[in-house]
């Protein structure tokens, strides 16, 4: 089977989000065939180059969303002096594709700017069918025409925009909307649609593969939607985060007023939902993203929970020493049992200032406690800002601790770095400690307590995001923001070894029964070929040569046959008992009759013969059961 495989900022470059997950799996599934669609989001990630491509990998197009305002999007072509001049680059409109583009903007931005009545579900109000109607309309223009980059950044984009804010049903912050607010909004539309206008869809590229599978929401799965639209691609999507929640999170720090952040939410909440609609399968993490999923429009019985699979080996041994020397009764760890381990990204996000407080209650408690913290702060001056602060309230906390007059003071909490002497590896640092502490504020999947799971570790968490989920009552979880709660429950763990054992040994066996790499390819397994056996799509490129000429012996025989050919012929279900049907009221087993095969079918009038036996028997299904 050929997956395409759709991502946005990942794989395969060798910098960017989920890059590890798609790698993991586009190894561990070779008896398939992987094209990658990849979009791009910097320049400084391009430079950075692919990782190396496993030989399953048949192709990689690529595609970036970071050109500047005037560059043309990659894939378009060169065409005559005038059109460039005109257009950039693109074809210019007649008369006809100028009033489609005029009216399929206006469904889309329509959609975009009035919201559904209250306490209609997302996806079943009219603005969901409007959203849909402008989105696939300027797609099929932008595949006719070359591409919508200055059309969308025209002065008949604004004056759409404009008259769609103003409209009757809009809220008062659209409404508010300046002229500069609207034309911020039109550049990150047209960013946000770029996708639209790529050289993929045709029976060389998505058309040619037999499913699309999204890494990830929002601008990764628009090329899946188009092939789903243009070619009948089922789409299988996967999120181990939720981005219209990520967006909302940042709106704050963006530099955009209100109308343009109203507006962008309205934006990716529509797409959220056309994508949840149209996904034959989507894949969340964790449940917390599934609820968020389902608050979008996602169908309950199309959504499978599939936790993302990680290393278990890395974590072997430390693992394996904890419970050896835990079920002797032996205390574990390099750092003693009286040592706390936080590990992690440095940002406002990770709320140590709560933790140092809380370890200066637990110091009261137990005098000999250590705490030590390993990581570096993430990108960005706010992150560096933040880690000064917190060692600047460590220090003073916790002053340095001499044991004599003339001895170096050492104090209670140290900063490191993961491959400084004392933890030379990610495993060294959880086996530092007797408890892993995380203390965030927000948090999606807790990747942390997974690895000192694996380690054989107690936990104790702040309850957020799929914390809860994950620990599975392994570990303690208290109430994020409280220092005393947080405090309350490392005393308990440092003061009880007996717990602490029985704790890090049910959760490393929780940890490999669901959080490996075997368990997580081994769902996508069996949803690829559930989805393709529910879908057998046949189409074109796969039935003709080079020149246009029918290949012999393409299309199965079994596409010939009425019902689904991968359900048993009747000759192959269980037979009826004639006694039992003919003990029914009002129904009698008459001789080659074809009783119902399901309880509440109606009752067939007329008989059949026997199906004979071979191949064409075996596939074929009850009459007018399927597509052909």
């Amino acid at each position: 089977m050929r997956i395409g495989l759709l991502t946005d900022g990942g794989y395969p470059y060798a910098t960017g989000e989920s890059r590890l997950w798609c790698d993991r799996l586009v190894r561990g599934l070779p008896q398939h065939e992987f094209d990658l669609f990849a979009l791009s989001r910097s320049a400084h990630q391009e430079d950075q180059g692919w990782v190396r491509l496993p030989p399953q990998v048949s192709r990689v197009r690529t595609a970036p969303l970071w050109t500047p305002e005037d560059g043309t999007p990659r894939g378009s072509g060169e065409r005559g002096l005038l059109a460039r001049l005109v257009t950039g680059g693109e074809q210019s409109y007649g008369r006809r594709d100028r009033r489609r583009f005029t009216d399929r903007l206006t469904a889309l931005a329509t959609a975009i700017c009035t919201p559904d009545e209250a306490g209609t579900e997302a996806g079943e109000g009219p603005g969901a069918q409007l959203f849909a109607e402008g989105l696939y309309g300027l797609a099929e223009l932008a595949r006719e025409r070359g591409g919508l980059h200055l059309a969308l950044r025209s002065e008949g984009t604004v004056r759409i925009l404009e008259a769609a804010s103003r409209a009757r049903g809009t809220g008062r912050t659209v409404q508010n909307a300046t002229v500069p607010d609207l034309l911020a909004f039109a550049a990150e539309l047209e960013r946000a649609l770029r996708p639209l206008s790529l050289d993929w869809y045709d029976q060389e590229s998505l058309g040619a593969v037999d499913l699309c599978h999204a890494a990830s929401g929002g601008a990764a799965a628009l090329p899946g939607l188009l092939a789903k639209r243009f070619f009948g691609v089922p789409l299988l999507v996967t999120e181990h985060g939720v981005p219209l929640r990520a967006h909302y999170l940042s709106a704050a720090d963006s530099p955009y007023g209100t109308p343009v952040r109203a507006l962008l939410a309205g934006f990716h909440g529509r797409l959220a939902t056309e994508v949840y609609r149209q996904a034959a399968i989507v894949t969340p993490g964790n449940t917390h993203v599934r609820r968020w999923q389902r608050r979008c429009g996602a169908d309950p019985a199309q959504q499978r929970t599939v936790y993302p699979g990680m290393a278990a080996e890395r974590f072997g041994r430390v693992g394996e020493d904890a419970e050896r020397l835990g079920a002797a009764g032996e205390d574990d760890g390099a750092g003693g049992p009286g040592t706390l381990v936080w590990v992690g990204r440095i940002e406002p996000a990770k709320d140590l200032i709560a933790l140092l407080h809380a370890f200066a209650e637990v110091r009261r408690a137990e005098p000999g406690a250590r705490l030590r913290v390993f990581g570096a702060p993430a990108d960005g001056e706010e992150a560096a800002t933040y880690l000064a602060h917190c060692e600047a309230l460590a220090a003073q906390l916790f002053p340095d601790e001499a044991t004599g007059a003339h001895t170096e003071g050492v104090g209670p909490v140290t900063f490191e770095e993961i491959g400084g002497p004392e933890a030379p590896g990610l495993a060294e640092a959880y086996a530092a400690g007797g408890v892993i502490v995380l203390s965030s504020v927000v948090e999606g999947f807790p990747v942390s307590l997974v690895e000192a799971m694996f380690c054989g570790r107690a936990t104790v968490s702040t309850d957020v995001g799929a914390v809860v989920e994950v620990i599975g009552g392994t570990g303690l979880v208290v109430p994020p923001r409280n220092p005393k709660a947080l405090a309350d429950a490392c005393v308990a763990l440092l003061r009880d070894p007996e717990r602490r054992a029985r704790l890090g040994a049910a959760a490393r066996a929780r940890a490999l029964e669901l959080f490996t790499v075997e368990q997580n390819l081994a769902a996508f397994r069996g949803i690829y070929l559930e989805l393709i056996s529910h879908t057998p799509v046949r189409r074109e490129a796969d039935t003709v040569d080079a020149h246009g000429d029918p290949l012999p012996f393409a299309t199965p025989p079994e596409a010939r046959l009425l019902g689904h050919w991968t359900r048993p012929g009747p000759h192959l279900r269980p037979q009826p008992d004639p006694d039992r049907a003919a003990a029914v009221p009002g129904r009698a087993a008459e001789p080659g009759a074809r009783l119902p095969d399901r309880p509440g079918e109606p009752e067939p009038q007329h008989t059949r013969r026997p199906e004979p036996e071979g191949v064409c028997a075996v596939a074929a299904g009850p009459a007018g059961d399927g597509d052909a």
